[in-house]
């Protein structure tokens, strides 16, 4: 979702496999894995109040690397809808877990440059009013090259919903761009731009499209903090503040060691 600041400043991934990766906070992710038997998470916050409704969340991530350029990722967290009224509504609990696993496929290849494919299966596992009730399948395309000291990630990715479409639309599609750089040591900016096309059905809806933008701050190169807002450029409902962290805890003891 941004550039990974040890990957820009010349502290490779593969000489550090403790440095943290950030997906974090963009819609985007990037075409990196994490190294082999190395745990890390990612967790924020992300508040939207728009003129009737109130949105707030707690997305959280864990990232495992199982083989070489193999990483799972476990997908979850906490949501509050609250719809001012009348009448007065609000609904709160866990999100729907996700599993994801992503594939490195190629290294600096014509056009994609650092290639990546992320499939991943959403379960209804969520609170009542928070869960879409749906089971989900999902499939993500991703490119990072390097522009300058900066990234480029470009994603495109579609989901297949169980359904009928009434809680929320049986086909959806994403693009985004997101570009991140360092500007001064330790701190950093990320901007993206992304859309979720029209979908139809009784639930669907029409384009919408956001933009986001804020610093990060790398504390240690296994901790990144960020922060930031998401702006309503059509149809997004509102504009949105975030904050988070990625932090990589480190190799799990005893995990089984992998061949390059």
């Amino acid at each position: 979702m941004m550039f990974a600041p040890s990957r820009v400043s010349g502290q490779s991934v593969a000489t550090d496999p403790h440095a943290a990766q950030p997906e974090r906070p963009t819609v985007a992710t990037h075409a990196y894995t994490v190294a082999p038997g190395y745990l890390e998470i990612e967790v924020g916050a992300q508040d939207m109040q728009p003129r009737s409704t109130s949105q707030f969340s707690i997305p959280a991530v864990v990232k495992l690397g199982i083989v070489p350029r193999l990483q799972l990722e476990l997908q979850g967290g906490y949501a509050r809808n609250t719809t001012q009224g009348p009448p007065r509504t609000s609904d709160a609990g866990a999100s729907d877990i996700a599993i994801a696993l992503k594939q490195r496929v190629l290294d600096a290849a014509p056009l994609v440059h650092d290639f990546s494919v992320q499939g991943a299966i959403k379960f209804p596992t969520g609170s009542h009013g928070i869960s879409t009730g749906t089971t989900d399948v999902s499939l993500l395309v991703i490119s990072s090259r390097p522009i300058g000291s900066g990234e480029l990630d470009l994603n495109a990715g579609y989901t297949r919903r169980s359904g009928n479409g009434s809680t929320a639309p049986v086909n959806a599609t994403l693009l985004t761009a997101s570009f991140g750089a360092p500007i001064r040591d330790a701190l950093g900016a990320v901007v993206e731009l992304f859309t979720y096309p029209g979908t139809s059905g009784a639930s669907g809806t029409p384009p919408q499209i956001g933009v986001l933008a804020g610093p990060t701050l790398q504390v240690r190169p296994w901790l990144v903090f960020d922060a930031g807002v998401i702006l309503n450029a059509q149809h997004m409902g509102g504009n949105s503040a975030y904050a988070g962290l990625t932090y990589n805890v480190g190799r799990i003891p005893g995990f089984p060691a992998s061949r390059p």
